[in-house]
């Protein structure tokens, strides 16, 4: 069988399992010729040694096939040529599908089919010994009828032996599993020849011809496209694909000196890039407290409208004027003075829904020199997973006191809390649901613009819980930063669709009215369950022309909208006025989702270009924010594709380089902007290793420096010396002197060919991924979401995907919209995909229902949450399988 595999015949005279022994099929028929030629390329003689197809040529047989000149012409009419070129005679041969060879004295034999033949790794294997082989592993007592049918796919360059048998009704899972690793030596054994998948199925499942055999092709076809539905798979592609390109050995880096020197050679500029300038002061812009804008606004303004809160049938459940506002942040001071006795400089947990009571008790702070920290409350549903987060942001941020409603005040205390935290650890809780009379003596006068505004607490994709520390001077400068780049005046209203707890999300809920007079028409998330249309009747009834959201409200949106445009047309949904729609994220775009949205809505009259993004991240809370002003766009044309979208090769990428390529070729990727730079803002792309400044379209990591900038982390844990360079980095070579904070994400800077309002070309940044959700494998850096869109497209059952690594094994995630049925058929698909796209060997595919990926508030997925649930074996998967 060795011999037959490099297509050569040496004859054995011993019996051993790896020698096939064949019985002649008799002589040539009178009258005609037979002959032997390679089983591929060009019909060339064998020599006598050497097996080849088949070839008849007779008055005895066939002419063609009806109506089918071009098979005909490959089958009936093929004229052999001998070494030199010469041919065999005028007469053409006819090819009988056969493997074989002639033996003496004329004798032909057979050896196998041509349907049958596999080449795997240069070596050919026929299908019918494999089958031999297989069914020679405890004869019958397993295999239902002998019936296996063995093939192979393509798969990373080379075929791939798959082979799906039908097991007895009775067999249980264990005889199953020791009759496929019996299987696995047998043919490794005697074929020297690794099978890339072995699946069972049950009795009587797969397809058949006419006569009763296994219809091959049918079977493959199913198996291609995850529709064989087995009922246990073994995949071995660690043993089998043995041609992964080399895994990336790690270059000596080069010194940031020679860096920028060479960029200079090559005429490269360093990639820097910086917002507008800031500007003249204006009214409001002179003070450093946004207490005292609060102030100022209630004595100017107290009637004008600052927010109002809708419900989820899109009417005004409440709102608040600057008086309004004013006065019960007053009352919410005198109750933490009298019943709080907190002191200036307490740190006050501020757990509430999102609406107006969480806005009247951050002012209220503020007003008594109390230092906010915002909390979502626990979900009553599920308080057992919510709770202890709550209670560990109350004990990492030192919150010597609990404001909330009396609602969540009972949630805290009931049974069900006691099953999940240590209730009688809580700090005192003060309900606002109440307030007293009367007012405070005096309002705290806050001196020093440095001192802690509020602290910032948001647990990260990682699994980390990080809060930084916001001055009054960032927190002004950045309230001021939005309202120059996003033109918020009182006359302008925005409608907020966002969680208000932590990042941007906050600032624009709470703090950007006060400091820019506009009215927030605020929609809790939440309320977008109970009915999906509301954030968006709501911003064509009260047409509004700028709006805020999150990924998830846009998933929301565009999965429970998509087939009810028609509906909401007729309702008279009209969204021709929106002049920006604006994601918040800390995440690069998602530009599919985005486009998706856009496509959706075109419909009710939303502009393309409307739909941009923003970037933030822990250490500054917006760094890019996109407002498209569509009156400036409409001289670049509106047909044409929108310019921030770059594609780039996802190979070069692995290895921390850049290559810009055109949409649509091989492993190009989409890269959407990520928003325009604030004003105020600088950004420079750095080595992270070496800490030196990268050319212009290079990737690094992005570091930022601004008056918005966080001041640092705030942790109970004495941690803050791990971190300390992040707020207060410096280059190692270049500009020494400029301190930076490091964002912990990579991305690259592009000049563009449109131009800023002051005439300057602008600069792009585009943002990659963060640092320490990407994985190290085979010594290149690769990006989760990556490897998560390519699972995801496999197949149409797969809803979701989340990848992680554990030890030295990438395990995959995947979320089964469908039958369980379809479980198995997926782990195949998955592995494939992922060979093929990324060069990846998968090692572990874990099946789960819809909802077991944890994913955050701003959609992002938390895959080290995930990552400790499958360790903890919390996850009750489907199925789990472990490829070898």
């Amino acid at each position: 069988m060795q011999g037959l595999s490099h297509g050569v015949i040496r004859l054995d005279s011993e019996e051993k399992l790896s020698v096939l022994t064949l019985q002649d099929v008799g002589g040539v028929m009178p009258g005609a010729v037979m002959c032997v030629v390679r089983p591929e390329g060009f019909p060339q003689l064998c020599r006598t040694d050497e097996i080849g197809e088949l070839c008849v040529s007779s008055v005895a047989t066939g002419t063609g096939y009806y109506g089918l000149t071009g098979m005909t012409k490959n089958t009936f009419e093929v004229f052999p040529v001998g070494e030199e070129g010469e041919p065999l005679g005028e007469r053409g041969f006819v090819r009988t599908g056969l493997l074989g060879f002639l033996g003496p004295g004329g004798r032909a034999f057979v050896a196998g089919k041509m349907e049958g033949l596999m080449v795997v790794g240069a070596r050919r294997h026929n299908a019918d010994d494999l089958v031999a082989t297989a069914l020679a592993v405890e004869p019958m007592k397993f295999v239902y009828r002998g019936r296996i049918a063995v093939f192979s796919i393509t798969v990373l360059h080379d075929e791939r032996v798959v082979v799906v048998a039908e097991q007895r009704p009775d067999s249980t899972e264990e005889d199953s599993f020791q009759w496929m690793s019996r299987v696995l030596q047998a043919i490794d054994g005697i074929h020297q020849v690794g099978v890339y998948c072995l699946a069972l199925v049950p009795s009587n499942t797969l397809p058949k011809t006419p006569l009763g055999g296994l219809h091959l092709s049918e079977t493959k076809q199913l198996f291609l496209e995850g529709r064989l539905h087995p009922c246990n798979v073994l995949m071995c592609p660690h043993t089998c694909v043995t041609n992964l390109p080399k895994p990336r050995q790690k270059q000596p880096e080069v010194g940031p000196a020679s860096v920028m020197v060479g960029n200079l050679v090559s005429g490269k500029r360093i990639a820097q890039a910086s917002g507008r300038d800031p500007g003249n002061l204006e009214d409001q812009d002179q003070f450093l407290f946004l207490s005292d804008v609060l102030q100022w606004r209630s004595q100017t303004t107290p009637d004008h409208v600052l927010y109002s809160l809708l419900n989820s049938r899109g009417a005004v459940s409440s709102s608040l004027t600057c008086l309004q506002l004013h006065k019960r942040a007053e009352k919410i001071s005198a109750m933490l003075g009298e019943r709080g006795q907190r002191l200036e400089g307490d740190h006050i947990a501020l757990v509430y829904p999102p609406g107006i009571d969480l806005i009247a008790a951050f002012y209220g702070c503020l007003y008594a020199g109390c230092v906010p920290v915002t909390v979502r409350p626990p979900h009553p549903q599920n308080i057992s997973t919510t709770l202890p987060t709550v209670k560990m942001i109350v004990e990492v941020s030192r919150s010597v006191c609990v404001m909330t409603t009396q609602l969540i005040s009972k949630l805290l205390r009931s049974k069900e809390a006691a099953a999940a935290v240590e209730v009688r650890s809580w700090p005192p809780v003060l309900e606002t649901d109440d307030l007293p009379k009367k007012k405070p003596s005096l309002l705290f006068k806050p001196s020093n613009p440095e001192s802690l505004a509020y602290l910032d607490f948001s647990v990260s994709t990682t699994g980390m819980l990080a809060g930084v520390k916001m001055s009054h001077a960032s927190t002004s400068a950045f309230c001021r930063s939005i309202k120059l780049q996003c033109e918020l005046y009182p006359s302008r209203e925005v409608a907020v669709c966002l969680d208000p707890y932590c990042g941007l999300g906050f600032v624009l809920w709470c703090l950007s009215s006060v400091y820019s007079g506009h009215q927030s028409i605020l929609i809790p998330p939440a309320e977008l369950e109970l009915n999906p249309g509301v954030w968006l009747l709501a911003v064509s009834q009260l047409r509004v022309r700028d709006s805020f959201c999150s990924y998830s409200v846009m998933e929301l949106c565009t999965r429970s909208l998509g087939q009810q445009t028609d509906g909401l047309k007729a309702k008279g949904l009209d969204l021709s006025r929106v002049r920006t729609c604006v994601v918040v994220a800390e995440e690069r775009p998602r530009t599919a989702l985005s486009q998706s949205f856009s496509k959706l809505f075109r419909d009710l009259g939303l502009h393309a270009r409307a739909v941009s993004t923003s970037f933030g991240c822990r250490v500054n809370l917006a760094i890019c924010l996109q407002p498209h002003r569509l009156g400036k766009l409409a001289d670049q044309g509106t047909s044409g594709p929108d310019p921030t979208t770059v594609y780039v090769d996802m190979r070069a990428l692995r290895h921390d380089r850049v290559r810009l390529v055109e949409r649509g070729s091989p492993h190009s990727l989409p890269l959407m902007e990520s928003g325009k730079i604030l004003p105020g803002v600088r950004i420079i792309i750095a080595n992270p290793e070496t800490k030196g400044p990268m050319g212009e379209s290079h990737l690094g990591e992005v570091w930022v420096t601004s008056a918005h900038n966080a001041s640092g982390y705030f942790t109970a844990y004495g941690e803050e010396g791990l971190q300390a360079d992040h707020f207060t980095s410096r280059l190692s070579f270049g500009d020494t002197q400029t301190v930076w904070a490091r964002t912990g994400y990579l991305g690259f800077l592009r000049r563009t060919e449109l131009t800023d309002a002051n005439g300057e070309r602008h600069d792009a940044l585009y943002v990659v991924g963060a640092l320490d959700e990407a994985m190290e494998l085979r010594g290149m850096r690769y990006h989760p979401i990556d490897i998560e869109t390519s699972v995801i497209r496999t197949h149409k059952s797969i809803t979701e995907c989340a990848v992680f690594t554990w030890t030295n094994l990438l395990v995959v995630v995947v979320e089964l919209e469908g039958s369980e049925q379809e479980a198995l058929d997926l782990v195949p698909l998955v592995t494939n995909v992922v060979l093929e796209e990324h060069y990846l060997v998968v090692g572990v595919v874990v099946v789960v229902d819809i909802g077991v990926i944890p994913i955050n508030s701003r959609g992002e997925k938390q895959r080290m949450h995930l990552r400790d649930g499958f360790l903890a074996d919390q996850l009750d998967p489907i199925y789990v399988a472990y490829n070898m």
